[in-house]
């Protein structure tokens, strides 16, 4: 009788937590058919009640690639939840980005508004127009943190998501939709890193260096059109293949919003997407977006396929930040300029002017703040002040690091090769460790590249701009020393043979 009761309690246990782990479904839906008061509307349905431990429903506080505070619950205007019977059940906001759910196992629904980050005024803390969000007549763009959140504990839970929009609407996104429409994320991560542009678009596609490209456009007033931007990437696109050998994607979205302000870009795995100023496209226009397009689409590899762990599990509760924002933005902003180099589509007197101005730029910044300190304190007032500045000395940096690469490999490996072989290592699915970057990359590569951290990324030691360009065959007039004020870099007459073959490498695709 003992053993009968034992069997039949250790199976009812069983059954209890079979039910408690099984799989619970996400269910979001967004109606977009009612914009007004420039809110999203938005519900959550859960096939069942969630555990207790996820009593808490969780807004971003920040998102991958921003380094910026953001505290998405400020902008939350109802939150309500309801149970089987659609009667509500209390629910308390217990923090920035917390609401807690008195009865969460009774709870089956979720609806709340939230405001529209680009019309919406904030004290504080305001948000990249590239990764906030916006409700307009005609078109309307989501970035995922800014729309939804996750009961606490489910962040790695698969999920769906449901639009209601205008039938004459069309919509850009690298996700994909299931056979009833809804769109499908594999967790949360991987709807804050798919943004949606829904519209009045354009639409233009092709297969470029092996990748299959798209072209997702809102034109205020349709003076620019999707084709136009891709034939305008294509050849930067077939740079970024030879600078690689391969596009580590086989399928990239690109979202333009053009309208009446340059804000930038915000680059993710699969896509990217750009709120610039509308006006008559021109070979300046081109030339811009190009250059703009290349830095967000180089972020395929780092930090797609070289990230820390940091990145690959993404606390969106507490601004947690990296070291390496001189690897995520400073070799990707070197390498959208170099891969064109390299490729032919940039003059090597328009290179240096690129480079003349990073250093002009650089020089307005604190000097003695790095590059890590830079990265560690990107969340803070401080930090922020300085961050920009990751795009100049950053690049800098890692273009002398490619010099110095090439001249311990004499030539045969800079920092273009010793990425790929990182990225080939690591990938999508598995990080670096954050705290030994620096040992794997100087254990990678050469015993002096252990100083050139030390100096130039760890600390703020004047950068060596005129040794190192020496070495192939570059001259360098610093400000100093220049009659106008101006840095200037140019071929050296004086160049060795030795220097000149280095700079041959420097410049090839091999």
């Amino acid at each position: 009788m003992f053993k009968k009761i034992l069997k039949t309690t250790f199976a009812s246990c069983l059954m209890l937590f079979s039910a408690e782990i099984m799989a619970q479904n996400l269910t979001y839906t967004i109606n977009l058919n009612d914009r007004s008061n420039d809110e999203f509307k938005v519900t959550l349905d859960l096939d069942k009640g969630l555990k207790s431990s996820a009593a808490i429903y969780q807004f971003a506080s920040t998102a991958p690639g921003t380094y910026q505070v953001m505290n998405i619950g400020r902008f939350v205007r109802s939150f309500k939840a309801f149970d089987a019977k659609g009667v509500e059940i209390s629910t308390e906001k217990i923090g920035d980005n917390q609401y807690k759910i008195s009865k969460p196992r009774q709870t089956r629904k979720i609806q709340y508004n939230i405001a529209e980050i680009w019309d919406t005024k904030v004290d504080k803390d305001n948000i990249y127009a590239m990764c906030g969000s916006s409700i307009e007549e005609d078109h309307a763009l989501i970035n995922g943190q800014t729309v939804f959140g996750y009961p606490t504990g489910m962040q790695n839970k698969p999920l769906k998501i449901k639009i209601d929009f205008p039938k004459e609407w069309t919509f850009g996104t690298a996700l994909t939709q299931d056979k009833n429409g809804f769109f499908e994320a594999n967790n949360y991560d991987h709807i804050v890193d798919s943004p949606i542009l829904m519209g009045r678009l354009t639409k233009a596609t092709a297969k470029v260096a092996g990748a299959d490209i798209e072209v997702y456009t809102y034109s205020k007033t349709d003076k620019i059109k999707s084709d136009l931007l891709l034939n305008g990437m294509s050849d930067m696109l077939k740079a970024a293949g030879a600078f690689l050998k391969e596009l580590p994607v086989k399928k990239y979205t690109f979202l333009f919003h053009f309208e009446d302000k340059n804000a930038g870009a915000w680059e993710h795995s699969y896509s990217s997407e750009y709120i610039l100023k509308e006006t008559e496209w021109s070979k300046e226009v081109a030339e811009g977006v190009v250059d703009i397009a290349a830095h967000e689409f180089f972020h395929v590899v780092t930090p797609l396929n070289i990230h820390s762990e940091l990145i690959s599990k993404f606390n969106f509760v507490t601004p947690t930040a990296s070291e390496h924002l001189w690897l995520y933005e400073g070799t990707t902003e070197w390498a959208s300029h170099k891969m064109q180099l390299n490729a032919g589509l940039k003059p090597l007197d328009e290179y240096f002017k690129e480079l003349q101005l990073k250093i002009r730029v650089d020089n307005r910044f604190d000097k003695n703040y790095s590059l890590s300190k830079m990265s560690l304190t990107s969340f803070t007032p401080e930090g922020q002040a300085q961050y920009s500045n990751i795009y100049m000395r950053g690049a800098l940096v890692a273009g002398l690091l490619d010099i110095r690469l090439l001249e311990l490999s004499k030539g045969k490996r800079g920092l273009r090769e010793v990425i790929n072989e990182f990225a080939k290592i690591y990938g999508a699915n598995k990080a670096f460790p954050e705290k030994k970057w620096f040992k794997v990359f100087v254990k990678k590569t050469y015993p002096e590249i252990a100083d050139f951290f030390e100096k130039y990324v760890k600390n703020a030691n004047p950068l060596p701009i005129e040794d190192y360009f020496k070495k192939i065959g570059i001259k360098y007039t610093s400000i100093e020393k220049s009659t106008d004020q101006k840095p200037k870099f140019e071929i050296a007459e004086d160049a060795t043979p030795a220097q000149i073959a280095l700079r041959k490498q420097w410049m090839t695709n091999f």
